[in-house]
């Protein structure tokens, strides 16, 4: 087991490390590791120590095919097709003092019977009574038309749930439907006096179950589907088994006998405490129905007690490893009290625990708190042959748990050393016990630790155990099935041991499903595995696609899906290769102070410091989806289609000294510190190779960089105002060119020279402004007043207009400007005046041209 755990924990090892994902990955931790197996015990000795550890008698969810009990964890539901059957009970006896007496002969419930329904026809032997729900109104019906022959019969009287307000006799007519009855009546309108008080006889009772079958009062019966009354089987289901033994008392005091019987065994056959049907099976070792239901209804249909049968598909809890049907079966297991009744109970301090935890999505945490609220008691024993034992000593005399510490010390130490396994070997008992004790005294328990305890003990094993680890954990991160699963079980054991939740924050994420929302399947040929993707397009793509995602939903992955972040990807790409164009040489003494800088530059430097906010605020509730989105959404739209497209002619044309390139350099220096470790946990290979690109070197690494943080000095919100005013009015300037570029009128912006009208508030955000500049065009007309009907316009920009005009003048060889100041520098004649400045420039300082 060991060797096959380790091979893959290698696997899984080597596959988290090729996605990025950070981790002591030399040192992992495990629960099969022999300290871990140590703490595990150590936690569980906890539980016995505060008396929250018992051995019960239960009805369990059994797998027959695992011969173990399984936790609520372990199970899921499927689709399921079962044997429905309605059951008579007749009434025989009425409750007189202590004792049950016959009915009278007037009595009007004198041959009159109760009628149950069951899809679990096996569990009949098991019963011992039948619940009830005083809030819900039953009436006596009595049979006046069916076939001859028919299993319930003209004259036979029964007892039924009257429905509810708008669903009247809604449940007597479906079961009169089944029981192929064409007519009825009401014998009584009511059933005299309190149900509890009549007792049934059992409906196999010429079988030897000659015993009365009581009628109890229950909230958990419901009048939705079925009789209005629930066959109560106290060895197979969790409602059955608090209601008998919260009426045990009343029950012996009226001479019932309240033993729990064990119908069935660990290996799905009915016992000799199903007299009549011993040796018929349930459920056989491969997960298949066997004998036992068809036996059962047969005897019931001899015995004149089954009403009607038929099949109902329905959804029925399954072992999740096996995928096969369960039962449910009365069953000796160690347990872990939920507390009621005692203060301070484990139940309040989990519910109080999941009040004091985060949780995102928020849905989460009614999610939590609904299923602690109801869960009964932990069963935490199972039935099989590795894992951590039951580190439980029991005093054969008194059937208490020995709590000693000096044993309780041998235990952990030969644990630590030897792993659990020292439990098992021979003179054990001994070992641990003397000389204090002697061991034929004592039972040593053999059963194993549920491997959710063992889960749930993750957090002590691996945090207080590591002193370079804080206790509690800031986040625990799985799939939303981990509410009844990981979450659970770390919730009820820390709370079990220390009286609050193991972790600060729960992040749920969804499952992943294929392009069209289906789930993901070999036959449908539509599965996705993270390493062909890793493969094909590298581990980043499959990182920003996690990114994008809603993980709170389910996730949806296809190869169109993959092609849009490999495309999404290839723009964040380009775009980090551009400023590393651009900062190449770059030295401190050249950089501008931003009360130095021009107006756009301060602008980009307050969209950065707004980012700030927005990438901060979501990293800390875990909102990656937003982090993707505004981060992508700057860089595409501020940068590579605005701030950049706008200032690649300063920085390529413009002096070497100039303060507009010196101030464009800074700016993009401290973009591509924020932008770089911003986008470092998410795009972790593409960021160090960035980086690296720029600041080699060993030990050089964006990881180990401080979160870049944008100065408050950089806001600037009427700075930004203005700006945002002037991107407007740009709009319909770009959307008037894309037209003539469309037409093939023009090939690029800078053979335009457009006449812009616009408002007065427009005209005086744009005075002073280089509007050519800014719409790269190389001049531009802004004409305050009303623009000609036939201007270019756009609806969501009121009030502007543009006349699209075509540049005069030679072209720029460097620029690509076109102007007519072109040859008026005798030396270069061929480029503009601010061009040939920049190559004079260029020569003085370098000896070469640019």
């Amino acid at each position: 087991c060991r060797e096959f755990a380790q091979h893959w924990i290698d696997v899984q090892r080597e596959e988290f490390k090729r996605l990025g994902v950070e981790g002591n990955w030399d040192n992992p931790y495990t629960t099969m590791k022999f300290e871990s197996e140590a703490v595990i015990a150590r936690e569980l000795m906890k539980f016995a120590k505060s008396d929250q550890l018992y051995r019960g008698s239960k009805p369990v969810m059994w797998s027959v095919v695992e011969k173990t009990a399984l936790a609520e964890a372990e199970v899921e539901y499927h689709d399921y097709t079962s044997d429905a059957i309605y059951v008579k009970f007749p009434i025989v006896g009425i409750r007189s003092d202590r004792s049950i007496v016959p009915l009278p002969r007037d009595h009007v419930l004198r041959n009159a019977a109760v009628i149950a329904w069951t899809t679990t026809p096996w569990t009949i032997p098991g019963n011992r009574a039948l619940s009830f729900n005083s809030r819900i109104l039953y009436m006596v019906y009595e049979v006046t038309e069916a076939p001859e022959g028919n299993w319930l019969a003209v004259g036979q009287k029964v007892i039924l749930a009257a429905g509810h307000e708008g669903q009247e006799d809604s449940l007597v007519r479906q079961m009169m439907k089944a029981a192929k009855v064409t007519g009825w009546k009401v014998a009584d309108s009511r059933v005299i006096g309190s149900l509890d008080q009549y007792a049934c006889s059992h409906p196999l009772k010429s079988l030897g179950y000659d015993f009365v079958v009581p009628l109890l009062e229950g909230d958990h019966v419901t009048d939705d589907a079925g009789t209005g009354f629930v066959h109560t089987a106290p060895g197979h289901g969790a409602d059955d088994y608090n209601i008998w033994i919260a009426n045990q008392k009343a029950l012996r005091e009226r001479g019932i006998d309240t033993h729990i019987p064990t119908t069935v065994d660990a290996d799905g056959f009915f016992t000799s405490e199903a007299p009549g049907f011993t040796g018929k099976r349930v459920i056989t070792d491969k997960g298949e129905k066997g004998d036992a239901n068809e036996a059962v209804i047969a005897a019931l249909k001899d015995a004149g007690m089954l009403v009607a049968r038929e099949r109902l598909k329905h959804q029925y809890p399954h072992s999740w490893r096996s995928k096969k049907p369960i039962i449910f079966r009365n069953t000796p297991q160690w347990f872990i009290s939920m507390g009621d009744g005692q203060k301070d109970s484990l139940r309040e301090k989990a519910l109080a625990a999941i009040d004091a935890t985060a949780f995102f999505p928020p849905s989460g945490q009614n999610r939590l708190r609904g299923m602690i609220a109801e869960r009964p008691d932990w069963v935490i024993s199972r039935q099989r042959a590795w894992g951590v034992p039951i580190t439980v000593f029991v005093e054969k005399s008194s059937r208490k748990i020995l709590n000693d510490n000096k044993v309780n010390d041998r235990i952990f130490e030969a644990f630590f050393k030897e792993g659990a396994d020292a439990w098992f070997a021979d003179g054990a008992a001994t070992r641990f016990l003397a000389p204090e004790y002697n061991s034929q005294d004592y039972e040593q328990v053999r059963d194993i630790l549920d491997v959710w305890f063992d889960s749930g003990c993750t957090h002590a094993f691996t945090l207080e155990e590591n002193p370079e680890l804080n206790w509690p954990a800031d986040v625990y991160l799985e799939g939303s099935d981990q509410h009844r699963g990981w979450f659970h079980s770390s919730l009820l054991e820390s709370c079990g041991t220390r009286g609050r939740a193991p972790y600060n924050t729960v992040i749920t994420h969804g499952f992943t499903m294929a392009e069209d929302g289906r789930k993901m399947s070999k036959s449908l040929g539509n599965q996705v595995f993270p390493q062909d993707v890793i493969k094909q397009s590298g581990a980043d793509i499959l990182r920003l696609w996690v990114a994008s995602t809603d993980y709170a939903d389910d996730q949806r992955i296809g190869p169109e899906i993959i092609k849009s972040n490999v495309e999404a990807y290839r723009k964040l790409r380009n775009t980090f290769r551009y400023m590393l164009g651009a900062l190449d040489g770059l030295k401190d003494w050249e950089k501008v102070y931003p009360a130095d800088m021009p107006e756009l530059e301060r602008y980009i430097l307050h969209r950065l410091w707004e980012l700030d906010q927005t990438v901060r605020a979501a990293y800390k509730v875990y909102d990656y989806k937003r982090i993707h989105a505004a981060l992508t959404q700057f860089m595409n739209s501020d940068l590579s289609a605005f701030y950049f497209d706008i200032r690649k002619d300063g920085l390529y044309c413009d002096p070497w000294s100039s303060n507009k390139r010196k101030s464009c350099r800074t700016v993009i220096d401290q973009l591509f510190h924020c932008l770089t470790t911003w986008w470092a946990p998410i795009l972790v290979f593409t960021m160090e190779e960035v980086w690296l690109s720029r600041f080699s070197g060993e030990g050089s690494s964006v990881h180990l960089m401080p979160f870049a943080k944008a100065p408050d000095e950089w806001r600037n919100e009427g700075l930004a105002a203005k700006w945002e005013k002037i991107r407007d009015v740009r709009s319909v300037v770009t959307g008037a060119l894309e037209i003539e570029r469309a037409n093939k009128t023009i090939g690029s912006s800078l053979e335009a020279a457009p006449k812009v009208y616009v408002g007065a508030d427009a005209a005086a955000t744009l005075k002073g402004a280089d509007f050519a500049e800014i719409c790269i065009t190389s001049a531009i007309d802004v004409v305050e007043g009303e623009a000609p009907a036939s201007a270019f316009k756009l609806d969501a920009v009121k009030g502007v207009g543009v006349v699209f005009a075509k540049a005069e003048g030679a072209k720029c060889a460097r620029s690509w400007k076109i102007s007519k100041e072109i040859g008026s520098d005798k030396d270069f004649p061929d480029i503009t005046p601010r061009d040939a400045e920049a190559v004079r420039e260029w020569q003085t300082r370098f000896g070469k041209t640019v």
